[in-house]
């Protein structure tokens, strides 16, 4: 099965690009968000092939006055990994690994054209490999970049300006469980907790990167912390392995009221203060619910959703992962202090000791 990729130097096995080895749960994505300096208006993008499972998918979702617009988009892949356009939603690569596009067309009320500019080289996040039991879970890679943006959304009739916005965008590869739950359990296996936060925040001429999954008793299995300044190079930055994230639990629920991230330095430390002002639930881009990654919905299928950020069911299991639109505060030895803006990711599932749960 020849595709377009196989004109391009870039296999990794003497099969055609179509197969991708033998795991049926090898995904390649991408992921954008953005959002207004203030933190007022929030967008977040997915699109996913899974080679294994024939299928692509993407889906918006669109964050303003308490309120969460989502379109979802699903097709056949037919095997070929290079069309990158799922019913409305479609991603123009301008310059690999520094700019991108995103354009959805007018479906459902919903429309935008975003231009995703790196504010410093990608960052390569250590390779998450985890077992459940004799069975491979998770082993991926992803690279992460924080970004400027540029364009416009449209949400029923409204047009809303994202020149002046700032984000993180990402591309992750490898295996992940998507699509149908597999229904036979695994002897010896089951996973017995997850705990995973990932914060990218943007300063007016810094990014800083913060990532943890830990065991339910709080030991690390992947994390790191990178301060990277603006134009940074591959090289570039400070990278920490050793990073702490004290957490402030919101009464009654798994998410954070605050968070304080510490990055142990050569001399000293830098810190950051988080502040959560929005919630945006991830399960508006496809994790989880009815539109999770990898579903077969037939030949194409395209929905309109629209959640509440607000007032939703903590307790929902639909509703544990979420990213809260943060404000945030770096101090670092021998600067002035810098305010800016990012993303809180969690998801805590089952028991995690550290914080009472």
């Amino acid at each position: 099965m020849l595709t377009k990729g196989d004109d391009y130097p870039i296999h990794q096995t003497p099969e055609p690009i179509a197969y991708s080895g033998s795991d049926r749960n090898f995904y390649d994505r991408y992921f954008f968000n953005a959002y207004a300096p203030d933190g007022s208006a929030f967008a977040a993008i997915a699109f996913g092939v899974y080679p294994a499972l024939n299928v692509a998918d993407a889906h918006i979702a669109i964050v303003k006055d308490g309120k969460e617009r989502c379109l979802h988009a699903s097709r056949v892949l037919g095997m070929e990994r290079l069309d990158l356009e799922v019913g409305p939603i479609a991603i123009e690569i301008l310059e690999p690994l520094q700019k991108l596009k995103v354009t959805v067309q007018k479906t459902e009320g919903i429309a935008g054209e975003i231009t995703f500019e790196g504010r410093a080289f990608p960052i390569e996040e250590p390779r998450f490999v985890k077992r459940n039991g004799p069975r491979l879970f998770m082993d991926y890679t992803r690279l992460t970049q924080n970004v400027r943006a540029s364009g416009w959304l449209e949400v029923d009739g409204e047009r809303i300006e994202v020149s002046g916005w700032v984000g993180t965008r990402d591309r992750s590869w490898g295996i992940r469980p998507v699509g149908a739950p597999d229904t036979q359990p695994t002897p010896g296996g089951g996973i017995t907790g997850f705990f995973w936060q990932w914060t990218p925040l943007n300063f007016a001429d810094t990014s800083v990167y913060f990532h943890i999954n830990a065991d339910p008793d709080g030991k690390p299995w992947n994390t790191r912390a990178v301060i990277l300044p603006d134009g940074a190079g591959p090289e570039g930055g400070y990278h920490s392995d050793a990073p702490v994230m004290e957490t402030e639990i919101l009464p009654g629920t798994r998410h954070a009221k605050s968070g304080k991230l510490i990055i142990p330095l050569a001399q000293g430390e830098a810190t950051v203060k988080i502040e959560p002002v929005a919630t945006f639930l991830m399960r508006g881009i496809g994790y989880g619910g009815e539109w999770r990654h990898g579903a077969l919905k037939g030949e194409l299928a395209v929905a309109r959703e629209d959640l509440d950020t607000v007032n939703f069911d903590h307790a929902d299991p639909g509703n544990l992962h979420i990213q809260a639109i943060s404000r945030a505060t770096l101090s670092q030895p021998g600067r002035d202090d810098q305010v800016g803006v990012g993303v809180f990711e969690q998801l805590i599932l089952g028991p995690y000791r550290p914080l009472g749960f």
